[in-house]
């Protein structure tokens, strides 16, 4: 019976309308699917839980086991169900946040409105409390190029944070002007062919998940088995894989890494299958700033028939203007024959204003795969090239003014500023005792190690100092993005990690330290 996406992004089975997204394709075991007029299995999970924790007292989620909130579990997916099993150990948050111990309630809109300098100040008090990141002290979530770019981006935002470029066809012609502008300055970087072609999205997430999308309806008009359709990704890949493919009812094999921290093609190339639709490599990945080697997996992608996306959300805009400044490069873009697509976030090394990124295909065919078309309602004709509708005018023209404003000058000089801070971290970790960098050479991120002390007792010292970064457990280092604007500071960088060392081997850890990507 024909399928539809039901509201929860369940499948319906009853339904005689099938849009072209995901069009024909039967939901696995693992999927949510409900007949029309019956409860979602997620719905009847929650709702479960609620009684049973009410019937336990306050605490009485911390209580409460996965299989006790579902007696179907086994038909949850991966995600619901690891969400359930958190639920199980942890107070509700939309019950209770604390903020400085005041436990919260759910706020009401206000009678009366508030006049802007009252509201102004109330924001620059929440403000107060976060990571102040003009200080140039955070190594992970922004990316400064100093404040005369983060000025124009701001400006160009403004004036353009009211439109919709979803009407970028009819209304405002401009946005789809900058847009194209963008896309074609990404394509230049990353060797584009003629045919090559892309769009913007909202971040790294998104242009992956379309291009998971892109690779699965290709392979489905192709007339190849996509149900529980397999992605082939190192270990070092993005979770945004495992998201796409949760949301689009696939699976994702993760394949351990070589000794040096890369993709192991030969392991990738053993667990390719039938079922195999995508081979992922990274330039570089976030975890150890390394860049696969992606022309062995572009040769593996042509001999496989397999569709290679290059996940350069962190090098996209980085990696061009390193080999500029005479930094050894891994090729990783369109130059090699076997990549299908690449992702590039304009707001991290592009310096862009959040949310923008970049999708780029190989040729318009692979593309018209990502579109969303649909005709069957009382407005007529619907087109979206990507997973929103509504999408505001601010980050394509902060992308278009600031990639302009920079060019590709601007662009190397930031890159220069970069592999100068790197190099003088990496001479400066010499001289502290025990602190060590995971690899001599990365791009942008350094993971730092330690034989004899406690690594995250050093990074919580570091952010006990006011350097705001990320840690990692494989193996168990802190981690830092540097990005231009930590050439002012790198000196003071160093000075304060020779302290936190010290500090780490006095004091050791004050209690338990989870490594989390955000």
């Amino acid at each position: 019976m024909d399928q539809a996406t039901c509201p929860h992004g369940a499948r319906r089975r009853d339904d005689p309308v099938e849009p072209r997204f995901g069009q024909g394709i039967a939901p696995p075991r693992d999927v949510l699917w409900r007949p029309r007029g019956f409860p979602c299995l997620a719905d009847r999970a929650s709702r479960q839980a609620r009684v049973t924790a009410s019937s336990r007292g306050r605490r009485g989620l911390e209580a409460i086991r996965a299989d006790e909130l579902n007696p179907t579990a086994d038909l949850l997916p991966l995600g619901a169900r690891s969400w359930l099993e958190r639920r199980a150990t942890t107070e509700d948050p939309c019950v209770k946040t604390e903020t400085e111990g005041v436990p919260r309630t759910r706020k009401t809109l206000p009678e009366t409105g508030a006049d802007w300098p009252t509201l102004k100040e109330k924001l620059l008090s929440f403000k107060a409390k976060d990571v102040q990141w003009k200080r140039r002290r955070l190594g992970v979530f922004i990316y400064y190029a100093g404040d005369d770019v983060f000025e124009v981006g701001k400006e160009a935002y403004d004036l353009y944070h009211v439109e919709n470029a979803l009407g970028s066809e009819t209304a405002f012609p401009s946005l789809k002007r900058m847009e194209e502008e963008v896309v074609d300055m990404g394509l230049q970087l990353l060797n584009g062919p003629e045919d090559a072609c892309g769009n913007m999205t909202s971040g790294g997430s998104e242009s992956i998940l379309l291009a998971v999308k892109a690779c699965r309806d290709r392979a489905k008009a192709q007339s190849r088995e996509t149900l529980g359709g397999e992605l082939i990704v190192p270990r070092s890949a993005h979770p945004a894989f495992d998201k796409a493919a949760l949301y689009l009812g696939l699976t994702v094999k993760r394949i351990s890494l070589q000794p040096d921290h890369r993709a192991d093609v030969q392991a990738m190339a053993d667990a390719i299958t039938h079922k195999t639709l995508m081979l992922v490599g990274s330039a570089p990945c976030y975890p150890y700033g390394l860049v696969d080697p992606i022309e062995e997996l572009s040769d593996l992608a042509i001999q496989r028939n397999l569709w290679l996306h290059v996940d350069a959300c962190v090098g996209g805009y980085l990696l061009p203007f390193l080999t500029r400044n005479g930094v050894d490069t891994p090729h990783f873009d369109f130059t090699l024959p076997g990549v299908s697509s690449i992702s590039a976030d304009l707001h991290k090394f592009g310096y862009t204003p959040k949310a923008a990124s970049t999708l780029f295909h190989r040729t318009k065919e692979q593309r018209a795969y990502q579109m969303f078309e649909f005709t069957n309602w009382p407005s007529g004709a619907m087109s979206t090239p990507t997973a929103a509708g509504t999408r505001s005018g601010g980050p394509i023209a902060g992308a278009w003014a600031v990639m302009h404003y920079l060019g590709s000058s601007g662009y190397q000089e930031k890159a220069r500023q970069i592999v100068e801070v790197q190099r003088r971290v990496h001479q400066g970790l010499k001289d502290i005792a025990d602190v060590t960098p995971l690899h001599d050479r990365t791009y942008s991120i350094t993971p730092m190690i330690s034989s004899t002390l406690d690594i995250h007792a050093v990074w919580r010292q570091m952010i006990n100092l006011g350097w705001f970064s990320s840690s990692m457990t494989e193996p168990k280092a802190m981690h830092m993005m540097f990005h231009p604007a930590h050439l002012d500071v790198v000196d003071e960088y160093l000075e304060d990690l020779k302290k936190a060392a010290n500090l780490a081997r006095e004091k050791g850890i004050q209690g338990g330290v989870e490594a989390r990507y955000n």
